[in-house]
């Protein structure tokens, strides 16, 4: 199943690893330096030009082998609504 983060923006469910709300996280030090981080490697993908209020974390594939990459996806939409559609994903 695939979740609509906004926009034209659509991730495969099994890839996420965590759905965040902005405010909350980026208090911790150790969310602000993940995320510094991600943005040097070209690993943010901003869905929206609007202020983003969530991120997604996801790790997908790179190859056959277990070679793993991670991407932040920044939302315009809050974690609420991002969970609710995942729990709309998983009752169908």
């Amino acid at each position: 199943m695939y979740l609509h983060l906004g926009q034209n923006t659509i991730i495969h469910s099994k890839d996420i690893v965590g759905i965040f709300d902005l405010d909350v996280c980026t208090v911790s030090k150790i969310t602000r330096e993940m995320l510094t981080e991600k943005e040097k490697q070209n690993h943010i993908v901003t869905v929206s030009q609007e202020l983003p209020k969530s991120f997604v974390l996801c790790s997908r594939k790179k190859n056959k082998k277990f070679d793993f990459e991670e991407v932040i996806y920044l939302s315009q939409l809050n974690s609420a609504t991002l969970l609710k559609r995942m729990e709309s994903i998983k009752d169908n």
